[in-house]
């Protein structure tokens, strides 16, 4: 499949890059988009569940998002248009996008709803999210390792061992500084909306895997 038609997952990176470079140069509008469970809770401030994906804390951690998102987005747009329709399959990717972001924001809005110090920000779970329905659909593809070139693996075990890793920390360490409880939510978001809109994937991803 070729990504060059994916115009959503462009229109979303050139967005958020602008909003992050902006918020970047102003601490004051990063903050205020940035993902507080303490002020949506207690200032009704409902807004930073979804601003807080087109913000982030510094330009590696922009550049690494929008990278990643790019590679599979590109891959996942295609894959929705031509198997729903144009505008269809469109609504779908930015359903998955965006209410995985949405999704992966809940846990930490549950568990630091009483912090008033924990403060989250990036597109890690709506990226999370875009990773695993692309994984469950697509299971025979490779992921390379960004700072091991020339070295990948299946990508249904990458699958595997990235929601082990990041349930395991999730657990361990509230405080490490990396949302990930938010890329695990995003992550099972992806896989089950890829299950409700093609409930066959669930099947051909096990064939795959079993074979």
């Amino acid at each position: 499949m070729s990504p060059e038609m994916s115009p959503i997952t462009l229109i979303i990176v050139a967005v958020t890059v602008l909003i992050s470079y902006r918020a970047m140069n102003n601490p004051s509008l990063k903050y205020s988009l940035a993902l507080y469970p303490y002020k949506i809770k207690n200032k009704s401030d409902q807004k930073r569940i979804l601003t807080h994906m087109f913000v982030h804390g510094d330009y590696l951690h922009l550049i690494f998002n929008m990278y990643v998102f790019y590679s599979f987005g590109s891959l996942m747009e295609v894959i929705m248009t031509e198997t729903f329709g144009g505008t269809q399959g469109s609504i779908h990717f930015v359903f998955l996008y965006f209410l995985g972001g949405i999704a992966a924001s809940l846990w930490p809005i549950y568990r630091n709803h009483d912090n008033p110090n924990y403060l989250s920000l990036g597109a890690s779970g709506a990226v999370s999210a875009i990773l695993f329905a692309t994984i469950l659909w697509y299971p025979q593809g490779k992921i390379g390792m960004l700072f091991l070139p020339g070295i990948s693996i299946p990508s249904w075990i990458f699958g595997l061992l990235y929601l082990g890793f990041e349930f395991y920390m999730s657990k361990r360490n509230q405080s490490s500084g990396i949302a990930h409880d938010a890329h695990f939510g995003g992550a099972i978001f992806g896989i089950l909306y890829t299950l409700i809109i093609s409930p066959e994937r669930g099947k051909l991803f096990i064939d795959y895997v079993l074979s």
